[in-house]
């Protein structure tokens, strides 16, 4: 028998990335699969992977930063596949640049998508996850522990889901709900493409190195794994194990690193490097 045997798993921000990659390692252990996103074409290339590896999957079209989207699309999965039994709260992008050149408006999208869209997925899935006894999984990042200068919007987000999970931990512990919080580091996705305003640039290429990138299904594999074990935190990559560490035992020490070599968040989508 696998981890998921039998289980529904219902991921936001499916059609690409982590979300993408999840859906199917999660198939792969067994489980049958919702998959909310806004691009329904590709979230059905996702059903299909999945449906290959002899898996059950429904496409949703969900937007997490409007009302009603994401209870319409838990109502459409129970009818489909059943309660749910771990919801992954996976959509989100990054705004990135000088708070100085930055608006209101770039902070209230930013923490529409990664706060906000968070917790309508809480919200949406917490009368399942407490009848079944089952797991939420926020993916948070490993700027939720450390913000650098270009990343406040993303890192502030970031924090604020770290914040979120460990309050939730306390609060649905007694009812069996595990959470799960997840902080990636340089995983391959498509997030460097996707600009201040959620607009996704193809065009752009990735200004952090292939070797320094975890492959997407590696990731996926450990998430999982932590998933079934209900690990309270994993950090996914070496190099973000490593940043985590620092930054709570040397912090002193990651800002003279960050001054002395310029460290600085990733340019936006779609436009040149100042």
């Amino acid at each position: 028998m696998t981890a998921f045997d039998g289980r529904i798993v219902f991921i936001t921000g499916a059609s690409s990335g982590i979300g993408a990659e999840l859906a199917r390692e999660f198939a792969r252990e067994g489980a049958a699969v919702a998959l909310a996103a806004r691009r329904v074409d590709r979230l059905h290339a996702v059903a299909a992977d999945v449906a290959k590896l002899g898996r059950r999957a429904t496409a949703l079209a969900c937007d997490v930063t409007r009302d009603g989207d994401l209870e319409r699309a838990v109502a459409e999965t129970r009818v489909a596949l059943g309660p749910i039994d771990v919801a992954v709260a996976n959509a989100g992008f990054g705004v990135v640049g000088p708070v100085a050149r930055l608006t209101l408006d770039d902070f209230r999208r930013q923490f529409e998508t990664n706060v906000f869209g968070v917790l309508r997925t809480v919200y949406a899935t917490l009368p399942d996850l407490e009848r079944t006894r089952g797991t939420l999984v926020l993916i948070g990042s490993v700027s939720g522990h450390i913000g650098v200068p270009g990343t406040a919007p993303y890192a502030m987000s970031k924090f604020a889901v770290r914040g979120l999970a460990q309050s939730l931990r306390h609060e649905l512990g007694p009812s069996g709900v595990a959470v799960v919080l997840v902080s990636p580091g340089y995983v391959v996705s498509e997030i460097h493409q996707v600009d201040n305003t959620g607009v996704y640039h193809a065009e752009t290429a990735a200004v952090v190195p292939d070797w320094l990138r975890m492959p997407t299904a590696k990731a996926a594999r450990q998430i999982v794994r932590a998933t079934a074990a209900r690990r309270q935190e994993t950090v996914i990559t070496g190099h973000g194990k490593a940043v985590v560490l620092f930054q709570r035992h040397v912090p002193w020490l990651v800002s003279a690193v960050i001054r002395r070599f310029g460290v600085r968040g990733r340019p936006q989508a779609g436009k040149s490097p100042a």
